[in-house]
């Protein structure tokens, strides 16, 4: 399965666990226990929109898709500015 397949299969899944929105993908991985992908989620929409809340998941697939684990890692604004690496050294 190709990381583009995976990417889909997870953003689908989290929609339907979440009732939120996807809205982009920062991270994707392939270790031994399977895919490890990041979703950015619109948890509340505003206006203006860069005050939208977002929610980060980390999300792990299987090699065939399935959903084997996921978890909100982190709760921003989408205007909030980070600083470069910050999120490296916080991991």
């Amino acid at each position: 399965m190709s990381g583009s397949e995976i990417v889909r299969m997870a953003k689908e899944q989290l929609v339907e666990l979440t009732g939120h929105q996807a809205d982009t993908v920062s991270g994707l991985r392939h270790e031994d226990d399977g895919w490890h992908i990041t979703v950015e989620m619109i948890d509340l929409e505003r206006i203006p929109n860069s005050t939208d809340v977002l929610d980060s998941y980390d999300v792990v697939l299987d090699d065939d898709g399935k959903l084997l684990h996921y978890e909100r890692i982190k709760r921003y604004y989408r205007g909030e500015a980070i600083p470069a690496g910050a999120e490296r050294r916080a991991a």
